[in-house]
């Protein structure tokens, strides 16, 4: 498992260009968009939305030119929870936010130095930091969503199905989304072949020994009627984070009722599968719809 950990914090290194991989396949209705609005896009950097001892925890905000209130999106890199910084996915964010929806990509605190629930913590901050200063982006509350490529991406997906109602979180603020992307995501660590050996770094210890941290790290694990419609998309010629990691969450989504769509990259790996513009666009798309992004008009694909 060395392997997976080297390949995922190689995306820490990814810049986004026009890369296409594999061709598109036929799938369940989704809404597009015809004739995308483009808006005018405005960086924020170095913005602290959190803090853990003398750690400050940083994000940029990409915020398209409208009054508002816009719709807002979490964005969270990957790098296999140990690498990576909130400039990762920079393509993703100002694909949103061009398309009007506020974007806040995240920085969070990484492994080995810090275990696992650390990285979630920070992602569930950064969710009420967005709600807390809402007012001040111009953001509507009660339209956020989150999207994340590889550990991102099942950090987005563990927020997506452990979101709380303000009265049961503990700072009695919402951490419900209202849509989740989730690209190359691992979904379901309380099956591991090696024990969870290969986790050790993150979790601090294997499956013996700390079985309770493999299943919190389960989106899976906690999915109910009440989760938000979700997108997923994989290649299928992804060996470090095979499709079936989606697969599961997916099937757990729709057997509680949940709307949820997989988008397979034909022939991909993981690294193309990040950078598919394909994927991308219907991500985009996706998020626009569920999130009644401004100025668009949605029909079934």
């Amino acid at each position: 498992m060395s392997r997976l950990c080297l390949l995922m914090a190689s995306l820490s290194l990814l810049t986004f260009v026009g890369v296409v991989c594999g061709d598109e396949k036929p799938g369940e209705p989704t809404a597009v968009v015809s004739e995308p609005p483009e808006f005018s896009v405005r960086l924020r950097e170095d913005v602290v939305y959190g803090r853990v001892g003398d750690r400050e925890l940083l994000l940029d905000v990409f915020l398209p030119e409208l009054e508002g209130p816009v719709p807002a999106v979490i964005v969270i890199h990957g790098g296999a929870w140990r690498s990576g910084n909130r400039k990762q996915l920079r393509g993703y964010a100002d694909s949103l936010a061009k398309r009007g929806m506020a974007c806040f990509a995240i920085d969070y605190r990484l492994a080995p130095d810090h275990k696992f629930p650390a990285q979630i913590d920070d992602c569930r901050t950064a969710v009420r930091w967005v709600r807390r200063n809402a007012t001040e982006y111009r953001v509507d509350a009660a339209r956020l969503g989150a999207i994340g490529y590889s550990a991102g991406g099942h950090l987005a997906a563990l927020l997506g199905t452990t979101g709380k109602a303000a009265e049961e979180d503990p700072e009695k603020l919402d951490t419900r989304l209202q849509a989740v992307v989730a690209g190359g995501a691992p979904t379901e660590f309380r099956l591991m072949p090696d024990g969870g050996k290969w986790a050790e770094y993150w979790m601090g210890g294997d499956q013996k020994a700390v079985p309770e941290k493999f299943e919190a790290a389960s989106p899976t694990a906690f999915v109910d009627e009440k989760d938000p419609p979700f997108f997923f998309f994989n290649g299928t010629d992804d060996k470090l984070v095979p499709l079936i990691w989606s697969m599961t969450c997916h099937t757990a989504l729709r057997g509680a009722g949940v709307r949820s769509e997989v988008y397979r990259i034909e022939g991909a790996g993981h690294i193309q599968a990040a950078m598919n513009q394909q994927a991308i666009q219907r991500a985009v798309a996706f998020l626009a719809a569920e999130l009644k992004a401004p100025g668009i008009e949605t029909k079934p694909q």
